[in-house]
């Protein structure tokens, strides 16, 4: 029976309430490591703050590579927030899964919804556009991402729709197909008994290793995406 999440609404409004709560706990769960990994900094880092100075370094260099140097102060915040909670939305499905009797979930991966993983490319292209307009006026910025050239004008204006599409589904497939595979690989114990125990585990143990790096490397994807597109918008077209 397929899965369904629970829901409640406020007035007239209808929220799906698995998703609402696994996004509140990713953003709990990000505070969290941000506030433990942040405390008593010192001049000589060790341990701790070795961790969170790399991951800096490393989104700030996602910055780096793809739009110009005098932007990565700009932007190596929103880089690295926007890292760190993809991060943890990806691997949070893999921690465990909880299934009510009744086929409710109650705890999966907020990005393997495609409403999750369609809003966040759809925030990166507003805040893209909005930035652009802002960085060369309105008039200014039309002209420098549609009409430069010309002929490319109708492709352009396509490309402002491919772009959230690719962007969130790219995120969605991988996150929502690992977290369907585990679902399979548990259900052979349930469907086959402890017979199917020695071969579900190992295999499960790989799958997870395996949606661990694949959860990694989508939240690489996205944000260096990301930031390839706010680039194009602030940058001028020759």
């Amino acid at each position: 029976m397929e899965e369904k999440s629970w829901v409640f609404h406020i007035g007239p409004i209808w929220f799906d309430g698995t998703v609402t709560t696994m996004i509140l706990v990713t953003c709990l769960i990000v505070f969290l490591l941000v506030f433990f990994f942040t405390r008593n900094l010192k001049l000589k880092p060790t341990g701790k703050q070795n961790a969170i100075e790399w991951l800096v370094d490393f989104t700030t260099n996602i910055v780096g590579d793809n739009m110009p140097r005098k932007e990565v102060s700009n932007f190596g915040l929103l880089s690295f927030t926007l890292f760190l909670f993809i991060f943890v939305a990806n691997q949070i499905g893999l921690v465990t899964k909880i299934v009510s009797p009744q086929d409710i979930t109650y705890w999966k991966s907020p990005t393997a919804d495609p409403f999750v993983t369609m809003g966040l490319a759809l925030m990166v292209l507003l805040l893209s556009n909005l930035l652009g307009s802002e960085r060369f006026g309105l008039a200014g910025y039309i002209k420098n991402s549609f009409l430069t050239p010309p002929m490319l004008v109708p492709i352009k204006i396509m490309e402002e729709f491919t772009n959230v599409i690719t962007l969130g589904l790219r995120l969605y497939g991988n996150i929502y197909a690992g977290e369907v595979l585990l679902t399979l690989i548990a259900s052979m114990v349930t469907s086959m008994g402890w017979i199917a125990l020695p071969f579900a585990v190992p295999l499960e143990m790989i799958w997870i290793a395996f949606s661990l790096f694949i959860g990694s490397i989508q939240a690489f994807v996205f944000t260096t995406l990301s930031m390839v597109y706010m680039g194009h918008k602030l940058e001028v077209e020759e």
